[in-house]
């Protein structure tokens, strides 16, 4: 029996978690915990859902919680409120593996948890990588704990890798180009928040669909690979799909390249994490050969997308710049979200917080985490600067 822990239960990639584990065998797989943010309807439908019952359920929102009806859990099950709690699930003795699924910079402290403790975490907040890469590296090191990629791109490459025991010549980051792939700079100036979370092939939640729009996701990628593949930033590259069929291209000294190819479902590379080196049927769609398909590839345009530009700058500082603009770009994408800055405001706040933060190459945690706190604050200021 392997006991999981899904963290961030109730986002697409905690879900496609449950479904996947709906569907591998009772007798070898438990959800052991769960847990959640603000929506803790759909928290307590997951957990009464599950047979047995998890034993632990966490919700970081404490004031969701407070009124929330207690009897809504299952009655078996321990049910806590917190980031210490959140904490104590990713690193518990009982847990074989962890989905790291949390959206953002709040995953880091739970995600690190999971490795300090041996775990194998099965990687679905990239920014915890981006964040603390070096602290994150450092600790699986000496824990002897499993990165495992879910980001699609990244089990690609994963997949890919274990074609070959030579190292890679080159990766090549396969990326759907957004809602705004054929737009204009000046069309994107006047984009509006219901145009970003239009995702042609996607389904996600509101911060990662903007990511994808202004393709920060990628530059987030970008740097997430070099940690995870242990690869220096010019070792990368970035092509447009926009089928999302090849979810992403390893090319070897030979010449040869090699793609990993699905349809677009996040449930196979959720169960591939899971379930590695060992492959089981899945409920993720098949390819259907049966059927005509084309499938376009093309450059990558840093000048309308200047985040790709931004990751690969970051990825090759390293340090502190990882941390400093994601924080930035959270921050930013909040506003864009709430209307009060333009679609084209985001990425240059960004590079402003890079480019005037003390930048250091070998950072403590706790001096990433005052960066994370510096830079919302300062794209924050910026703003009310810049309204007043």
């Amino acid at each position: 029996m392997r006991n999981v822990a899904v963290l961030g239960a109730t986002g697409s990639i905690g879900t496609a978690t449950l479904d996947v584990l709906a569907s591998l065998p009772a007798d070898q797989w438990r959800v052991w915990g769960l847990s959640g943010h603000a929506n803790l309807e759909l928290l307590a439908d997951a957990a009464q859902r599950l047979t047995p019952p998890p034993e632990f359920i966490v919700t970081s929102a404490a004031k969701a919680a407070a009124d929330f009806d207690a009897a809504r859990w299952p009655a078996a099950s321990r049910v806590q409120v917190g980031p210490e709690a959140l904490v104590e699930l990713a690193a518990a003795e009982e847990v074989d593996v962890v989905v790291a699924a949390i959206v953002g910079r709040a995953g880091l402290e739970s995600t690190l948890a999971a490795v300090r403790a041996g775990k194998r975490v099965a990687l679905a907040n990239k920014e915890t990588l981006v964040v603390a890469g070096p602290v994150v590296k450092q600790q699986q090191q000496t824990s002897g704990a499993e990165l495992l990629p879910v980001d699609s791109e990244h089990s690609a490459i994963f997949q890919c890798l274990k074609a070959c025991q030579t190292p890679p010549r080159r990766i090549i980051l396969t990326a759907s180009g957004g809602p705004f792939r054929t737009w204009t700079a000046a069309q994107m100036r006047d984009a509006t928040v219901e145009a970003a979370l239009n995702h042609p092939t996607w389904q996600m939640g509101p911060k990662i669909s903007v990511d994808s729009a202004t393709m920060m996701n990628k530059a987030l990628e970008i740097i997430e690979a070099c940690w995870l593949f242990d690869v220096p930033a010019e070792a990368v590259d970035v092509m447009i799909h926009p089928q999302s069929m090849i979810h992403s291209m390893v090319e070897f000294v030979d010449g040869s390249v090699i793609a990993q190819l699905s349809p677009p479902d996040m449930r196979l590379p959720i169960q591939y994490a899971l379930t590695y080196p060992e492959r089981t049927a899945c409920p993720a769609p098949r390819l259907d050969v049966a059927q005509r398909m084309d499938w376009t590839l093309e450059p990558a345009d840093r000048e309308r997308f200047p985040a790709l530009a931004l990751g690969f700058e970051v990825a090759a500082a390293g340090g502190t710049a990882g941390a400093v603009v994601n924080a930035a770009n959270e921050a930013a994408v909040g506003l864009f979200l709430d209307g009060k800055i333009r679609f084209t405001d985001i990425v240059p706040a960004c590079r402003r917080a890079l480019e005037e933060h003390q930048y250091e190459r070998h950072p403590t945690l706790q001096r990433l985490i005052q960066l994370d706190r510096w830079a919302r604050a300062e794209v924050l200021r910026w703003h009310c600067g810049a309204s007043s």
